[in-house]
């Protein structure tokens, strides 16, 4: 007869940081149902530009403050992605629910801290230019990894992101967290050989995937959301303008 193995087990506990995500994404992936949509950006020129357009506007610009423009603008035109199933009445389900559309495009962005997974928002970001959201993303990322954030930098997210690019992730899927309706998921920015005008050529592509509340957001709302999305991606100059158009609702 074999002698067992002699094994051992290694307990660590959950930090208070690990045990509220991990409820709050269990409770959202339980309650809503969401439909998934993947596209690929093409981000060549932004990438060309990044640097210079960081020197002149005087503050570093990074990947993540231009995907929060372009969400921020993007949500102008399709609001409902920043909606939110309300009961008109909680005590009677009977009653009905409503779409509750935010008033404001409030993003909230994934930041990896040596205390676990820590999420800050920007505020307002339909109304700040790129820089205003690069400077502010540049507060709040440092305050995450220092522990110095406020609960008003922390409360009111409308929309959410996440970012693995600078992991070596392709891509993935993300969990709309409980307070928002949709989560934009991005991975690394990929050389890749595409036809063009009947030759090939090589364009820096990112990936770009969107999980949304399919209650509130219907496929062809959301795809057509992620175009714009995409679209504006392309277009880093007008990301740069300090001019935009905004919905009055927002």
């Amino acid at each position: 007869m074999e002698a067992p193995l002699n094994t051992t087990e290694t307990h660590v506990p959950l930090s208070r940081i690990q045990r509220l995500i991990g409820e709050r994404m269990l409770t959202s992936k339980r309650g809503k149902p969401c439909c998934y949509l993947e596209t690929r950006g093409d981000v060549t020129e932004l990438m060309g530009m990044r640097h210079a357009l960081s020197k002149r506007l005087g503050v570093k610009i990074t990947s993540n403050a231009f995907f929060i423009r372009s969400l921020a603008l993007a949500v102008c035109e399709h609001p409902l992605i920043v909606g939110r199933l309300m009961w008109q009445d909680p005590a009677d389900p009977s009653a009905g629910a409503i779409i509750r559309m935010a008033d404001n495009v409030n993003v909230g962005f994934a930041v990896n801290t040596a205390r676990g997974l820590i999420v800050p928002i920007v505020h307002h970001a339909q109304r700040k230019s790129l820089a205003e959201i690069a400077m502010e993303e540049k507060r709040l990322t440092a305050g995450a990894r220092a522990n110095t954030l406020t609960l008003d930098d922390l409360e009111g997210e409308t929309i959410a992101l996440s970012n693995l690019g600078a992991y070596d992730i392709d891509s993935f899927l993300g969990i709309v967290p409980p307070p928002a309706s949709t989560i934009l998921t991005a991975g690394k920015v990929v050389a890749t050989a595409v036809p063009q005008d009947g030759r090939v050529v090589v364009r820096k592509l990112v990936s770009l995937s969107l999980a949304v509340d399919h209650r509130i957001v219907s496929g062809g709302y959301a795809a057509s959301f992620l175009k714009s999305l995409a679209e504006r991606l392309g277009d880093p100059e007008r990301l740069a303008r300090q001019a935009e158009f905004s919905r009055s609702e927002l």
